[in-house]
């Protein structure tokens, strides 16, 4: 599996012919390295729907007719601005595709749709390729982190570090020792002035306490497992 950081909370994950886009905020976003017209996904995942997030999810949807999944509030708000191929499971619920699956786990944070829907935010665990990639959404540290990795054995975790608007890069240090990934990857810093933080530091802190492996990618970089 390839994953190609986004800028933000933006990831791609590619097994073979399935190209998994996550939270595709491209237009707008200072970070990203390419636009919506440049990404071909299979299959689109949202967290949650403030617009950092929800981004370009319509028009990729509709242009590309990618699988979406979404909380069923947001799935119901995309079924009736005409995107197709909807599923809406809630917390706890699990889609999969055959080639892939994801199971939305919880999130401490808010979330409204640009279209002012209220919705609950999710972390996202996906499994392809014989992986698992646990992205985290925009949360706080809060102890249930644990759970996630007490049922699957995660591969790697995207962990938002910016603080302000999600947990800070040290309350990230804790969620990665609760979590257990193999590999640790920051997101959601550095996009704009109130979540500027040390990527690096929070590697070091990580790393020398033995924790996981961090991988800081520069938008555009690919980790590959």
């Amino acid at each position: 599996m390839d994953i190609r950081f986004l800028g933000h909370p933006c990831f791609e994950l590619t097994e073979g012919d399935t190209r998994v886009l996550i939270d595709p905020f491209l237009t707008g976003n200072p970070k990203a390295p390419i636009g919506p017209d440049e990404i071909d996904p299979t299959h689109i995942f949202l967290t949650h729907g403030h617009a950092d997030h929800y981004g370009d999810i319509e028009a990729i949807a509709k242009r590309t007719g990618a699988q979406v999944v979404a909380i069923v509030e947001i799935a119901g708000e995309l079924g009736n601005a005409g995107v197709e191929n909807v599923s809406d499971p809630n917390m706890g619920g699990t889609v999969d595709f055959g080639d892939v699956w994801v199971r939305l786990v919880p999130a401490w944070h808010t979330s409204t749709t640009p279209r002012g829907t209220a919705n609950v935010p999710a972390g996202l665990v996906v499994g392809m390729g014989g992986k698992v990639v646990y992205h985290l959404g925009d949360t706080c540290l809060f102890s249930d982190l644990k759970l996630v990795g007490e049922r699957d054995t995660i591969d790697v975790a995207l962990i938002p570090i910016g603080g302000h608007y999600t947990m800070d890069r040290h309350d990230a240090v804790k969620a990665a020792d609760l979590i257990g990934a193999t590999t640790v990857i920051p997101c959601h810093y550095n996009t704009f002035p109130p979540i500027e933080t040390d990527a690096e530091a929070f590697k070091a802190d990580v790393q020398q306490a033995g924790i996981s492996e961090v991988a800081v990618l520069e938008p555009g970089g690919t980790q590959t497992l």
